[in-house]
């Protein structure tokens, strides 16, 4: 299996993917990177952005809003802050969970509830620009 490298994807609430593959490139923190079978070892954070998971059958794209990524002899690892295959997005439930995002960020209330609210609409414009 030297043609092959063996990646997993975590996210908080679930395993999204683990399995061999060919090639993994994935939004890095300082940089867009790419990850092949034999690369050497490093650790970096991920910004938000698309996980392009290349195997035999094609190229599957995972959003994830930010995490971590290890590679080591064993592979490579992805411990995402939050993640999601783009073939799964329900664009009209996006759109609206926009609107929601957008209103709260612009509410006179609660200065920490406006601030999770930017960040999540943030998270969620950036989902859809991706698509």
């Amino acid at each position: 299996m030297a043609d092959t490298i063996h990646f997993s994807l975590v996210s908080p609430e679930r395993e999204l993917f683990s399995g061999q593959v060919k090639q993994v490139d994935a939004p890095g923190a300082e940089g867009e990177f790419g990850v092949l079978p034999q690369h050497a070892p490093f650790m970096t954070t991920l910004k938000p952005g698309v996980v392009r998971i290349h195997e035999e059958s094609g190229v599957t794209p995972v959003f994830v809003r930010g995490g971590f990524a290890d590679v080591t002899p064993a592979g490579l690892t992805i411990l995402a802050e939050e993640a999601i295959r783009l073939a799964d997005v329900d664009v009209a439930a996006l759109e609206q969970e926009i609107e929601d995002a957008r209103s709260d960020a612009n509410d006179p209330g609660n200065e920490d509830r406006r601030a999770a609210a930017a960040d999540r609409l943030a998270y969620l414009e950036a989902l859809r620009a991706a698509l």
